[in-house]
């Protein structure tokens, strides 16, 4: 199954320029994933045109989600969330319970490291630290019951010290990397570091040591599951 996985900008060929080879291009998409800092129209769009779940954490640039959420999207930010997805593609429609679904579990964190002092969607390393030991506590239950662990981490900002920068708007959280090597998930998407900050080391897929593929979704990034 394909996911398409995107952050922090708006790619003009999914949006300004969606077109019928645009539609074909990704049929296969059976899951969108954002990691953040995207506008709710461009959202509520794609998660039209394909017609496949979106499941999304907020960036620290997405209060206005507070009152004003995309609509028809899944918010996963501080909790784990459930998705059946079509194996290959959503365009002819697809119907929960239906053959042909896959069940992926996402863990979602958003927000980024505070430089701000009270803003909203920001959060020291201790504060994402209580956040996800929150989350962590859900994901016990739901071991309890027999669903596992969880496929992919969804978050806004990267682990520290893999895909992020030193200066501390764009630092990544430690305790995002200790969840790795506990829970070891398939893949790790991310945002916040764009593709511009090539100069400072942007790259689009890292192995982290954990086994984990780090997806850096700015713009676009196509993964398979």
């Amino acid at each position: 199954m394909q996911i398409l996985a995107i952050a922090d900008t708006e790619e003009r060929s999914l949006w300004e320029h969606w077109s019928k080879d645009t539609a074909e291009r990704f049929s296969d998409v059976g899951l969108i994933l954002s990691a953040g800092d995207l506008r709710a129209e461009y959202l509520e769009f794609l998660v039209t045109m394909l017609n496949v779940p979106l499941v999304y954490v907020r960036g620290n640039h997405d209060g206005v989600f507070e009152k004003s959420p995309p609509g028809g999207c899944i918010d996963a930010d501080g909790m784990i969330v459930e998705v059946q997805c079509p194996e290959k593609g959503g365009a002819q429609g697809y119907k929960l319970g239906e053959e042909g679904l896959r069940t992926v579990r996402i863990l979602g964190l958003g927000g980024s490291m505070r430089y701000i002092s009270g803003a909203r969607d920001m959060y020291t390393e201790r504060e994402m630290t209580r956040r996800l030991v929150k989350a962590s506590l859900s994901l016990a239950s739901d071991r309890l019951k027999g669903k596992g662990d969880f496929d992919i981490l969804l978050t806004h900002a990267p682990c520290r010290g893999y895909g992020d920068m030193e200066d501390i708007p764009h630092q990544g959280f430690q305790c995002f990397n200790s969840l790795l090597e506990r829970c070891k998930p398939k893949y790790h998407v991310y945002g916040h570091v764009h593709k511009e900050y090539s100069a400072y080391g942007f790259q689009m897929m890292i192995e982290h040591p954990s086994g984990t593929t780090l997806v850096n979704a700015s713009g676009y990034q196509l993964i398979e599951l």
